[in-house]
């Protein structure tokens, strides 16, 4: 399965739930169901910078794939970053930087999110960019 075809995928997975405020209730709520990550891990070098919140992004390459795990103190966040990792997971680097997230958008969650989440939001996919085009490299 391609990125494109799994962010599709998501999107109809979650489509399904009909309110936007569920849906993202929902999300926040598979988060709370994922191990969060070591204090180890919890680094100043997994830290998101430009997130309101404390959060990190743990990245790691196996055979020619990416994977991503995430944390943060704030439930909300934590559950954007696990949707984000849970895409972007078990893609070659090059699918991870030319896959734009669209899932928030066709979810109707951005329009739901602060211009500070949102701006995160962005500093997380380009962290998680960063990691694939070093990746490639």
């Amino acid at each position: 399965m391609t990125l494109a075809e799994k962010q599709q995928q998501l999107i109809a997975d979650y489509a399904i739930i009909e309110d936007a405020q569920e849906r993202l209730a929902a999300i926040v709520d598979g988060a709370r169901r994922s191990p969060p990550l070591a204090a180890t891990e919890r680094t100043e070098a997994n830290r998101v910078q430009g997130c309101i919140s404390q959060a990190w992004i743990v990245a790691e390459q196996r055979e020619g794939r990416c994977y991503f795990r995430s944390d943060a103190d704030s439930p909300l966040v934590r559950g954007l970053l696990k949707l984000l990792c849970d895409l972007y997971s078990d893609a070659p680097p090059i699918e991870v930087s030319a896959t734009e997230p669209i899932l928030f958008e066709a979810l109707g969650l951005a329009r739901n999110l602060s211009p500070t989440r949102l701006n995160g939001l962005r500093s997380v996919r380009e962290k998680i960019c960063n990691f694939a085009a070093s990746s490639s490299a």
